[in-house]
């Protein structure tokens, strides 16, 4: 199946944020899936207030990883996700239905990137 990932990582340090992506593409990679993009998009400020593992947060550091993978290996991600201590939130979207014609209509990840417009 395709999926996105959208991660929020604690701001400050852009160390944490490669090693915590590195950590899920590994995770991907090991167990038979396929990264299909991967995308920095910098410091924004939250929507409201979050507070998580006895911080609370106002800004966050995101990425955006395009894979695919088992329904499995997905649940494992997630579950490595929850439990690491530098993350504020992660959204899991699945992309289609898992047939081929409809996975090509969605093409590579068009994600803003600075400068120019997706």
């Amino acid at each position: 199946m395709l999926y996105e990932l959208i991660a929020i990582v604690r701001p400050g340090n852009l160390v944490e944020v490669k090693e915590i992506a590195q950590t899920v593409g590994s995770l991907v990679l090991r167990n038979g899936g396929v990264v299909r993009g991967l995308s920095n998009w910098g410091v924004f400020s939250l929507p409201k207030p979050i507070s998580v593992h006895q911080m609370k947060h106002t800004h966050g550091h995101y990425f955006v990883m395009r894979y695919d993978s088992s329904t499995k290996v997905h649940q494992d991600l997630r579950t490595t996700l929850r439990l690491e201590p530098r993350m504020i939130r992660s959204a899991h979207v699945k992309l289609g239905d898992g047939k081929l014609n409809t996975l090509s209509r969605f093409g590579p990840p068009k994600w803003r990137t600075q400068g120019s417009e997706a």
